[in-house]
């Protein structure tokens, strides 16, 4: 049902997959040694937006019980927790800027404005999921181990409940991320060795009691007779926050397009391969500067995953090269409307909480779940976007 035949897939010989993997080694050798002052100047001005941002939030919020301050309040927080998040914390923790040497903005040094400890999602995003990515059992966001999105997971009784379970994960994502690394069934069941689960736990424990005491306690306090109205500031930006990040996150992994793999793809993949699953497996949506800036440029999350440490200022220009390639060797480069890579990801949320015998799509040639065998009987000189237009015509035909 997954992709177990990436070359096969993609119609593409093993030559044609190593020349794409050389053009995309030296697009990462040309990025690597144009680095410089536009690219500091860039991330210095995104620090101190969102610290003006921040200031601005905190005194709305202190002065007055105004609806006008509380709405200036709460706007400034929540873009300013947006921008933390995902143009500086979720891309300095990338090493996107470690080459400037700089401890302030160092991928081994940034902890970052939400309750997920910096160390656990090193480990669950840039390890596990920039190497696995959307391999079945492997890389653990396919799904987030929470919803249903491809065929391959067999359908069970409690997903019935995952368009709610979807909408709560939506309005608490910071918390699903935050324990996404912990494991806590095998903590539970035993399976997770103690030795290893405690100081995770622990640190966990810490980070959350901190990011607590700061939006909750604190900061509340601090604007006096305002409490209650700092209060729930505080909850809506975090809501608006995480919200956003997961609208971003969603629409670049699950989209029709962004396809799935066995784990047999992974023996003896060659980096041209690498690239290969990443462009497959990924999806964009159209943006413009502001909201390129507010998504932390993962609206180029095609670009994102095939260079997941070069400067995220740099994913626009990278993208027109991304793209060519994509025409060059006849694959899809996979984008849309922000509304509608979302209402597609809807789509497979909720379609995919029904038994498959409600299902029409095959197994093999679904919007969410595809492998070689939907080309089955074609030619396989044909070109995989040619390939993918035949099978609609086909379709339509029928």
């Amino acid at each position: 049902m997954a992709i177990t035949d990436i070359n096969e897939y993609a119609h593409l010989t093993d030559a044609d997959v190593e020349a794409l993997g050389a053009e995309l080694d030296t697009l990462r050798r040309e990025i690597e040694a144009d680095r410089g002052m536009r690219d500091v100047k860039y991330l210095r001005r995104t620090i101190l937006a969102h610290r003006a941002l921040e200031v601005t939030g905190r005194v709305a919020l202190l002065g007055s019980r105004s609806r006008p301050l509380w709405l200036l309040g709460t706007g400034a927080l929540a873009l300013s927790k947006i921008i933390e998040n995902m143009e500086l914390g979720h891309n300095v923790m990338h090493g996107q800027w470690d080459w400037m040497n700089d401890p302030e903005v160092h991928s081994t040094t940034w902890e970052w404005d939400m309750v997920c400890a910096s160390p656990h999602w090193k480990h669950s995003h840039n390890y596990i999921h920039h190497k696995y990515t959307n391999v079945l059992d492997m890389d653990h966001d396919v799904g987030y181990k929470t919803l249903r999105v491809t065929r391959d997971d067999p359908w069970q009784p409690k997903l019935l409940l995952q368009p709610l379970t979807n909408v709560v994960l939506a309005a608490l994502f910071e918390w699903g991320i935050g324990l996404h690394d912990l494991d806590l069934k095998d903590v539970i069941s035993g399976a997770k060795p103690k030795e290893i689960a405690r100081p995770q736990l622990k640190l966990f424990a810490r980070k959350v009691g901190k990011q607590i005491v700061k939006d909750y306690v604190l900061f509340p306090a601090l604007s006096g007779p305002n409490f209650t109205h700092t209060l729930t500031a505080n909850l809506t930006a975090n809501l608006i926050r995480n919200l956003w990040a997961y609208v971003v996150i969603f629409c670049g992994h699950f989209p029709d397009g962004a396809e799935k793999f066995t784990a047999d793809i992974l023996e003896n993949e060659t980096q041209g391969q690498w690239y290969l699953r990443q462009m497959l497996g990924t999806a964009n949506f159209d943006a413009g500067p502001a909201m390129a800036f507010l998504s932390g440029n993962l609206c180029y999350q095609i670009e994102h995953h095939l260079y997941p440490d070069l400067p995220s200022n740099r994913y626009a220009e990278i993208a027109v090269r991304v793209r060519a390639l994509c025409d060059k060797y006849d694959l899809p480069y996979t984008t849309g409307p922000l509304a509608v890579q979302y209402f597609q990801t809807l789509r497979t949320i909720n379609k995919l909480s029904l038994p498959d015998r409600f299902l029409r799509a095959t197994s093999d040639d679904a919007p969410e779940t595809a492998s070689e065998k939907r080309f089955a009987g074609m030619p396989q000189a044909t070109g995989l976007k040619a390939a993918i237009r035949e099978l609609r015509a086909r379709r339509r035909r029928r």
